[in-house]
C-alpha cells in the first residue's frame, strides 16, 4: 500500500528528484570544509543565550556572567551530543528500510541522507571531544520507545522529522548570531543547510505514511498515536535540561534546577516557540488532534 501511495504521488515524486539533485550539486567534504581552532574562548557566549535552558528565569538573575558563559558552553555541548546520539538512531532506523519493500522509491534519497547524517554525526561529535572533552550521555527517563506494530514506519519518521526540527529550530538562530564564534555559527549553518532538504522529505513522507495508517486505524488508534508523538516531543525538549551541564556549570543542586526549569513558568513557552512550525504541521496533517503539549 505504501508502495502504490508513494508511486502515484506525482508531487513527492518531483520532490525527491529535486532534492536528491541539490544534494549532489551542494555536497561539500566536512572533514576539509571546517577550520578548527586549537581552542576557543571561555568568556563567550558558545549558544545564543536566548536558546539556554535558563534564559528569561529567576535562574539566571542568580548567575554571575561567568557563570551564563559556562553555561551556554556546556549547554552547546550537550546539543551537539543530543545531536550524536539522535543521528545514530536515525541512521539505524533508516537503514533498515533501505531498499526494502514499500520505500524503493525513495531510497535514492536515502542514501544521500544517510551519507550526510554520518557526516553530521561526525562533526558534531569533534566539537564536542575537541572543546568539551566528552559527550554527554543522554538525560536518564521515558525514552518513548518505538513500539513493533503496523504504525512503526510512521513513528520511526515522525520522530526523525520532530528531531530534525528540534535541531534545525537551534541551528538557523546560531548560525546567524554574531555574537557566537566563526566555528559554531559554521557547524550551525551547513547542518541548517542539509536539514533544510531533510525536513521537507521528511513531512512529505510522513504525511504518506500516515495516509496508509489512517486509512484502517480505529479512533483508539488514532489516538495512541497522537499520545506516543507528543509524549516523544516532550521528551526531546526535556533533554536539553541536563543537570551534568549545570554541575559542570558550576552550578550548586543541579538537579534542583533542572525541575526548577521544567517546571517554571518559561518552560511552556520556550517548548512552543521550539516546535511551533512542527506543532502546527502535526496537526494540520492529523498526526496529533491539537497543539497542546499535555498528555491526557
Amino acid at each position: 500500500m505504501v508502495s502504490s501511495l508513494i508511486d502515484s504521488n506525482d508531487r513527492f515524486l518531483g520532490i525527491l528528484d529535486r532534492l536528491s539533485e541539490k544534494s549532489v550539486n551542494d555536497y561539500y567534504n566536512p572533514y576539509r570544509v571546517f577550520e578548527w581552532p586549537d581552542t576557543l574562548p571561555d568568556s563567550m557566549w558558545w549558544m545564543s543565550p536566548e536558546l539556554t535552558t535558563t534564559h528569561g528565569t529567576a535562574a539566571a538573575e542568580r548567575l554571575t556572567q561567568e557563570q551564563l558563559y559556562a553555561l551556554s558552553k556546556y549547554e552547546s555541548i550537550n546539543f551537539y551530543s543530543l545531536n550524536v546520539h539522535g543521528i545514530r538512531e536515525l541512521l539505524i532506523e533508516v537503514t533498515k528500510r533501505i531498499h526494502t519493500s514499500g520505500f524503493e522509491t525513495p531510497s535514492e534519497f536515502f542514501h544521500h541522507f544517510i551519507g550526510e547524517e554520518n557526516e553530521h554525526m561526525w562533526f558534531f561529535a569533534e566539537f564536542c571531544l575537541r572543546y568539551g572533552k566528552k559527550l554527554y550521555r543522554q538525560v536518564p527517563g521515558d525514552s518513548v520507545s518505538i513500539p513493533q506494530s503496523k504504525v512503526e514506519s510512521l513513528l520511526v519518521f515522525t520522530r526523525i522529522l520532530i528531531f530534525e526540527e528540534l535541531v534545525d529550530f537551534f541551528n538557523a538562530k546560531m548560525a546567524a548570531d554574531e555574537r557566537l564564534h566563526e566555528t559554531i555559527r559554521n557547524i550551525n549553518r551547513i547542518h541548517h543547510q542539509d536539514e533544510s532538504r531533510h525536513i521537507a522529505f521528511g513531512r512529505e513522507l510522513v504525511e504518506i505514511l500516515f495516509a496508509d495508517v489512517r486509512s484502517t486505524a480505529t479512533p483508539e488508534e488514532l489516538r495512541q498515536i497522537d499520545v506516543y508523538v507528543k509524549r516523544y516531543m516532550i521528551y526531546s525538549f526535556e533533554s536539553l535540561f541536563n543537570p551534568k551541564v549545570y554541575r559542570d556549570a558550576g552550578v550548586e543542586n543541579p538537579q534542583q534546577l533542572r525541575k526548577e526549569l521544567l517546571t517554571g513558568p518559561v518552560r511552556p513557552e520556550f517548548e512552543r516557540q521550539v516546535f511551533r512550525k512542527t506543532l502546527r504541521y502535526l496537526e494540520k496533517t492529523g498526526i496529533i488532534g491539537d497543539q497542546e503539549l499535555v498528555l491526557r
